[in-house]
């Protein structure tokens, strides 16, 4: 299939319910991860994804599963994993609203839910799984009123993170739960040795694709950097915000901080000098998690204070500014912060407080995004 000329979904050979729910969503032409990778996944082959955040991964892989789950409809159908909760809900919400016209049955086990609800809800037998293996794993090892062993499909979403390492011995309880023979769909911002050892392994042909990206963040992004004392950083922070703030009334800012206790303290803190926010870390129960982020997209409340739980595949459609409180160790971990910004075609502003000790960092970020950062000025 000559992928150049796919303009519509009708061309991918996806069920006609799938193609007028995705015209009731406004969605008019596939994006290029959805135009390459659909067709292989509907012949049945593995797949391996990449493509920057906010180019329609999701739907890559839940229009062609939701197309193959019609054609056979029975209980748990498959399970897709993720590294966080958000990113659990967010990706169920795409599967809601698709597959509403065939009365999809979903399930959403992360944690910070009650566990029996889950056990319940797992038993009925709901078409799709959505979960962070940390849960699920759990849910594995503590009852036996459901079983994953005739899902068709396993999908990992940020997939290099998932096999980054830190949740290896839940995905092995995981795996031996899952059938030999099943279609693997891997999606990721960023394709890494971890992928490609996956491909080695894999029993079934696999698709590989990856956006061809030379440089790593959009160029809509404006990246500056703002050079202060160590000590003096959480004054430079609110003089960044109050200087932006000035200027643009409706704007809304993301800031980016290290650990969840950082988190916390600056969401007081700017609270206390008057500007009110909202703190997105792992030690928040999910319930006040999911209200704080549902506040912040309807732009109620203009300033989102996060660890890295939101540097990921959160679909927040208008992020004006990204503010690196604290560099993150690894250049990675920076296009997808300020991947947040400048989504769509929009303009963006990314600002990094860079403390002495930090100008190694700053330099391989720059290599990596192969741009240099210029100088903000604050007063």
């Amino acid at each position: 299939m000559d992928t150049a000329n796919v303009t519509s979904f009708s061309q991918l050979k996806l069920s006609p319910w799938i193609i007028r729910q995705c015209a009731a969503m406004g969605l008019k032409q596939p994006t290029p991860i959805q135009t390459n990778c659909i067709p292989h996944i509907l012949a049945g082959e593995d797949c391996i994804g990449s493509a920057k955040t906010g180019s329609g991964k999701t739907l890559a892989f839940a229009l062609p599963v939701l197309h193959k789950l019609c054609e056979d409809l029975y209980g748990i159908f498959a399970l897709v994993l993720t590294p966080t909760r958000e990113l659990a809900f967010q990706i169920a919400d795409q599967f809601a609203v698709i597959g509403k016209v065939i009365n999809l049955k979903l399930c959403i086990i992360t944690g910070g839910m009650d566990m029996m609800i889950q056990g319940q809800e797992l038993a009925r037998k709901p078409h799709i799984v959505i979960a962070t293996p940390g849960r699920l794993a759990d849910h594995l090892e503590s009852c036996d009123t459901f079983t994953l062993k005739k899902i068709k499909f396993l999908v990992l979403d940020e997939a290099d993170r998932l096999l980054g390492g830190g949740f290896d011995g839940q995905l092995k309880t995981i795996f031996a739960a899952l059938p030999k023979i099943r279609q693997n769909l891997l999606f990721s911002a960023t394709i890494t040795d971890t992928l490609e050892k996956v491909k080695e392994v894999a029993n079934n042909k696999v698709f590989m694709w990856e956006e061809k990206a030379e440089i790593a963040t959009v160029d809509q992004l404006d990246q500056f950097y703002v050079l202060c004392p160590v000590n003096m950083k959480d004054s430079y922070l609110v003089q960044v915000v109050r200087s932006y703030c000035e200027e643009h009334e409706k704007g809304s800012i993301m800031i980016f901080t290290d650990t969840c206790k950082n988190c916390q303290l600056l969401s007081m803190t700017l609270n206390e000098v008057g500007f009110e926010n909202v703190a997105l870390h792992a030690m928040i129960r999910q319930k006040e998690r999911l209200a704080a982020l549902a506040r912040f997209k309807s732009n109620v409340v203009r300033i989102l204070i996060a660890t890295d739980v939101a540097s990921r595949g959160l679909d927040i459609p208008a992020v004006e500014v990204v503010i690196n409180h604290t560099l993150p160790n690894v250049a990675k971990d920076y296009i997808h912060r300020v991947g947040r910004t400048a989504r769509a075609g929009r303009k963006g502003l990314a600002v990094s407080l860079v403390t002495p000790h930090d100008i190694k960092l700053l330099h391989n970020i720059e290599e990596t995004i192969k741009t240099k950062l210029e100088q903000y000025q604050v007063q």
